[in-house]
């Protein structure tokens, strides 16, 4: 019987992504959390009295836009492959 050799590689540890997927995760998750920030507040501290504040441009339009747009980027980075070469 001949002796088997044990070249056996291990395989390395790689991170999934790159410095360009954690950038673009963390403007996404930036987006995100500005946009939870203008949604906040609007409230009256007295529940009798109505304020339509609440219904302003930044807290129906503007904040969950941003929201989504985050949500987007978040998408992006996850599918960036970094290392795909241009042709």
């Amino acid at each position: 019987m001949s002796k088997k050799n044990k070249n056996v590689q291990k395989p390395t540890k790689e991170f999934i992504f790159q410095k360009k997927n954690y950038l673009f995760l963390f403007i996404g998750l930036a987006f995100i959390a500005l946009g939870f920030i203008l949604m906040a507040g609007g409230g009256s501290d007295d529940p009798e009295v109505f304020n339509p504040e609440i219904y302003s441009f930044r807290r129906i339009r503007l904040a969950p836009t941003l929201v989504l747009i985050g949500l987007g980027i978040q998408i992006y980075a996850i599918l960036l492959n970094p290392n795909k070469k241009k042709d």
